[in-house]
């Protein structure tokens, strides 16, 4: 049996294993169904919600919980649990994306970071320092009112805030792996630098950062809320989570329904990403990823 041959049947055989304990955590695999279920309502919310959630109904306001409105009503008698489904597809639009932007800036940066060094880690490593002397939801409060309210500034800023954690893991784990004896055997046999990066380096500091966007979505969902909430994400009348429980303030008595079923589906959608974070960080990184 040829080198080549073992190798793949080894990297088979460890993923095997991971999946199986991946498995064996309960709270991992029910983080990962709640979040499968939030991403399948958020793509089919049309199919999902009974309700246009835009539509008022000035005779069913303030309607409690029951068989024809299954959460309630709000203030101007639109459907809640369509309200919700469709704030939860600006959620998981928002945590998906602004994700993928902090990946495709903060990636390639960590890696000239790490890899070169010097003069460009030194740049890289004072900007990025710069941006995390700012804690994540001021960073991204500051970024949306520059740029202005809107689900798509909303999306910019939360993923703006982000790079900076991006760019620090990718850095780590590029110095950690590029004096690994595969990567030296790739100088020795001629590689350039692009093949080093991306064919070597890259792939094999996969784990930390599929860790690091498990906790990135769930970060960029309160974010997202808490944008809408101050008014400077989604503009009602479309619905979001943040826009809910902003409306909800002055209905807390009357209509309690009106925030809890909105706080409960931020809290279930963090909280799902981060116990799936948890349990693919366990898996994958056993070192344990830096946050």
């Amino acid at each position: 049996m040829t080198t080549l041959a073992l190798t793949g049947i080894r990297a088979r055989a460890a993923r095997s294993g991971k999946l199986r304990a991946l498995r064996k955590n309960k709270l991992a695999m029910t983080g990962g169904v709640i979040a499968v279920v939030f991403v399948l309502a958020a793509l089919f919310a049309p199919l999902v919600a009974p309700y246009d959630p835009a539509q008022p109904n000035f005779d069913n306001v303030l309607a409690a919980p029951g068989w024809s409105h299954w959460l309630g009503t709000d203030d101007l008698g639109r459907d809640q649990l369509s309200r919700v489904v469709y704030g939860a597809r600006a959620s998981m639009q928002v945590g998906v994306l602004a994700v993928v932007l902090a990946f495709v800036v903060g990636v390639p940066l960590g890696l000239l970071a790490g890899y070169y060094g010097k003069f460009t880690d030194s740049v890289v490593s004072r900007v990025t320092d710069t941006m995390l002397a700012f804690p994540f939801l001021v960073l991204a409060v500051g970024l949306a009112a520059v740029l202005g309210p809107s689900l798509t500034n909303a999306t910019i800023a939360i993923g703006i805030s982000q790079i900076p954690a991006v760019i620090r893991i990718t850095r780590a784990e590029t110095l950690r792996l590029k004096h690994v004896d595969y990567v030296a055997a790739a100088v020795a046999n001629g590689g350039g630098d692009g093949t080093v990066l991306f064919r070597h380096i890259l792939p094999n500091a996969t784990s930390a950062l599929t860790v690091q966007a498990t906790v990135g979505i769930p970060a960029a969902i309160i974010g997202e809320a808490l944008l809408s909430f101050l008014g400077l994400g989604v503009q009602p009348p479309e619905p979001s989570l943040g826009v809910m429980l902003s409306s909800a303030q002055s209905f807390l008595a009357p209509a309690p329904w009106m925030a809890v079923f909105p706080g409960l589906a931020v809290v279930a959608a963090t909280l799902a990403f981060n116990l799936l974070g948890d349990g693919l960080r366990d898996v994958l990184d056993p070192r344990g990823a830096t946050r």
